[in-house]
């Protein structure tokens, strides 16, 4: 069917399909990485959406450009994102905001000591380690919710762990992409995570407006210990890999990757 737009209806059927879900995924997630980690083989692939997305980056600037959207491309992390006053992120669950803010601090960490990927690996440990450092745990997260998080995360293409999930603990490899970098600033990161551990109530702390976090409860202390994560409950069952499709997060981040 032609839709009286000349570039669109001059490429063949499966390059409309390559165009439409670029701009699908744009809107959905706000960014494509270049390259993606693949289990199977052990090596970061060249992602198919971005080769699309770059191929017909021209068109889709303009498309987005009528709403007053615009598309960048960052060839030193390997991205192709939007950015406008318009959009509104995915409001995220506690432990996910949580991990969020700390992945970050963990990727400006290890960039700065001169890393020569623009991928960063962690642990669970780390990123628990750096949480107890700000005393923002009320209580250690159940085996089930650290799987729920990183299952979220996972699909939006910010944390890939190198594991399978119903294997995680705590000595858990995973590689933080560099979308973070779109995701949240670093100062913002560091902001957010100094008004907490300054503002301790046991109600929470409100976080900034502009962020779309849901701020977490606080407490005066925090005890995390290494192989909770083990001990605390049987271990699940982990989902497949997904890719980013839906739009729900709270909804489909849990129901389609078999976590309860």
């Amino acid at each position: 069917m032609p839709f009286d737009i000349p570039y669109y209806d001059g490429l063949m059927q499966e390059e409309q399909a390559q165009v439409t879900g670029s701009i699908r995924l744009l809107l959905h997630q706000t960014f494509i990485l270049e390259r993606k980690f693949d289990r199977r083989t052990g090596r970061f692939q060249y992602n198919q959406e971005f080769r699309a997305c770059n191929k017909h980056l021209e068109f889709i600037r303009n498309y987005f450009a009528v709403s007053g959207v615009e598309v960048q491309e960052n060839s030193q992390l390997g991205l192709i994102y939007i950015q406008g006053e318009n959009l509104i992120g995915d409001k995220l669950p506690k432990l996910a905001t949580l991990y969020l803010l700390v992945l970050k601090l963990i990727y400006d960490e290890q960039m700065e000591s001169v890393s020569t990927s623009v991928n960063i690996y962690t642990t669970l440990r780390e990123i628990h380690e750096k949480l107890g450092s700000y005393r923002l745990f009320k209580k250690q997260p159940s085996p089930t919710d650290i799987r729920r998080t990183v299952t979220l995360l996972k699909k939006y293409q910010i944390l890939e762990p190198l594991d399978l999930l119903e294997d995680l603990n705590s000595d858990s490899r995973m590689i933080i992409y560099p979308c973070i970098n779109v995701v949240l600033m670093g100062d913002d990161a560091r902001q957010l995570l100094a008004s907490f551990d300054e503002r301790q109530e046991d109600e929470g702390v409100q976080g900034k407006a502009d962020l779309p976090l849901e701020e977490p409860d606080v407490t005066e202390e925090c005890e995390l210990e290494e192989n909770e994560l083990e001990e605390n409950e049987p271990e699940e069952n982990g989902p497949e890999e997904n890719g980013p499709e839906e739009k729900n997060i709270e909804e489909k981040g849990a129901s389609d990757n078999g976590i309860d």
